[in-house]
């Protein structure tokens, strides 16, 4: 018999629970999801509020405790061994020595912090948005530099200044994944990957922790800094008002978990050293395992600190990967089907379709699979919210290129995939140029469900592509791997891969080898050629 664990994955709409057991592979059990708002407030700030997101978990937790496969195998919350978290990241949550929230939780989003940052690093002589005599002892001890806006730090200085009696109130601050594991324990912790994501952790060998020479580089009080717990570490047990709440049992087990950017790797069984696995959600990524911090400044890539202690998660970021098929949904495909003028919201719906089919993407499929391989010569390129890597540049936008007479919606459609592809291959051929990356890709995320953009992604990288159960679950896996670890039902997270098998693989195709390096090395060429009139447009 296995070991039953819940997941929690934090998502910046909604979250997602999970059961799962824990044997010779992790199985998902059960799910349930719930949605949150997101506020949008004055001067781009965005805030969520931490009850709802206490109660979307408690109604999910209620929910898969109760479902029909549950109750089936006769699990009961004594059964639960453990629980844990996959969260998104760079949020900011100040605490009070209760435990309690002080405010509304700052959003990864949150954009305020304008005046903040500008005081703080972005003046005087910059070199990538800070001033360069911050930027060099910043880059010695922690690898990165805080030159966002929409970085913690920032969101940390604009609450002192613009609502110092909330100020005085901070015990700690912490991410959104830590505030919650504090209203379960009682206890207020960071995890290392959690603690690089604010930018103030010293990844230095032998020095990893908080870093109080760039605290005080950049006026951050260390005594707001909670205590730093591995991701695989029992935080402490849930509380009897808690477990009250969440309809458990008091005493399970609570892990530090991961944020997003290192348990989606961990649960994609991209564990150990060259390991690389390409993620397309709403954002993507190419991530491969190094054991050696590494930044390529040029094409703004670096290295993040990983859920092992001592390794590192090579990180190429695309903020709208899956949101690219989205944009096709809702502004080509419906339209394409004849249902444009009503509007209707038929992702889940099989009535309006000559044939059945299960979704809407599942339509998509199907037209891109018809298309020819090169989609007629027509290449999108997919940075529809500006670019992050190979090359930063807000002002980037999508483009159809080379449009003629013949070209038909279907040729659109399947370019824009092979679009994100396209920017998959050039992150993985960046990355390649500094750390050894992994001739097989696991590929995850809810882009993975679709076997046509797998076979796609393949033939566009010329690489083995694996694909997983349930893809688009993967940050909860993780954090389902992360209790395996801790409870000892996985031996360390190298071995997270043997419980995490390939279900799908797929080999490039040769035949289509010459269209998508022609294509590819053209796309390559598009922001050159198009940047000043981007800036023209756009700046």
């Amino acid at each position: 018999m296995g070991k039953y664990v819940i997941a929690y994955d934090i998502g910046t709409t909604g979250v997602k629970t999970c059961l799962f057991e824990i044997d010779k592979t992790i199985v998902l059990k059960a799910a349930a999801s719930h949605g949150y708002n997101l506020y949008m407030v004055e001067n781009g700030g965005a805030e969520q509020d931490f009850n709802e997101w206490w109660t979307a978990m408690a109604e999910t937790t209620a929910d898969i405790m109760n479902s029909e496969e549950v109750k089936a195998l006769n699990i009961t919350a004594k059964d639960i061994e453990g629980i844990s978290f996959c969260s998104q990241m760079q949020g900011l949550v100040a605490l009070d020595k209760d435990c309690n929230v002080i405010r509304r939780p700052m959003s990864y989003m949150d954009q305020r912090a304008k005046e903040e940052i500008k005081k703080g690093i972005a003046n005087g002589i910059q070199i990538a948005g800070a001033n360069v005599f911050k930027l060099l002892p910043y880059l010695y001890y922690t690898g990165a530099v805080s030159c966002s806006v929409k970085d913690p730090i920032w969101k940390y200085k604009w609450i002192e200044a613009h609502e110092p009696e909330n100020f005085k109130k901070i015990y700690k601050i912490v991410d959104v994944k830590e505030s919650l594991i504090a209203h379960m324990t009682g206890k207020i912790i960071m995890t290392p990957d959690s603690a690089f994501g604010q930018l103030l952790y010293d990844t230095r060998k032998g020095h990893e922790g908080w870093c109080k020479p760039v605290c005080k580089l950049v006026d951050v009080n260390p005594d707001h800094l909670a205590d730093i717990v591995k991701c695989t570490d029992v935080v402490g047990g849930l509380t009897e008002k808690a477990a009250n709440e969440l309809g458990l049992v008091p005493g399970i087990p609570v892990f530090g978990g991961g944020g997003d950017a290192t348990l989606i790797g961990v649960g994609a069984g991209a564990t150990r050293p060259g390991d690389t696995h390409i993620y397309s959600g709403t954002s993507g990524w190419v991530s491969t395992v190094v054991e050696k911090q590494t930044v390529d400044t040029g094409a703004m890539i670096a290295a993040i600190v990983g859920a092992e202690e001592g390794r590192y998660n090579y990180f190429a970021e695309h903020e709208t990967s899956g949101k690219c098929l989205e944009w096709v949904k809702n502004h080509l495909a419906l339209d394409e089907i004849g249902i444009y003028l009503e509007k209707k919201d038929v992702t889940e719906s099989v009535e309006n379709f000559e044939e059945t089919y299960t979704s809407l993407y599942d339509y998509l499929s199907k037209v891109m699979k018809e298309t020819p391989a090169g989609s007629n010569g027509v290449i999108f390129t997919p940075w529809l919210h500006g670019n992050r890597c190979p090359f930063e540049d807000p002002n980037a936008a999508g483009v159809f290129f080379n449009i003629n007479i013949d070209t038909g919606k279907r040729d659109l459609i399947r370019s824009v995939i092979e679009g994100v592809c396209f920017q998959n291959r050039w992150m993985y051929e960046q990355e390649a140029k500094k750390v050894d990356v992994s001739d097989t890709v696991r590929f995850v995320g809810g882009g993975a469900l679709s076997d046509v953009t797998c076979q796609i992604l393949a033939d566009v990288l010329q690489k083995k592509v694996e694909t997983v159960a349930s893809p688009q679950n993967v940050g909860a896996v993780g954090a389902a791997a992360i209790i395996g670890v801790g409870i000892g039902a996985i031996k360390n997270l190298d071995e997270v891969r043997n419980f995490i098998p390939a279900e799908k693989t797929f080999i490039p195709n040769p035949e289509n080898k010459a269209v998508y390096d022609k294509n590819f090395e053209v796309f390559k060429t598009l922001y050159k050629n198009n940047k000043k009139a981007f800036a023209t447009l756009n700046g």
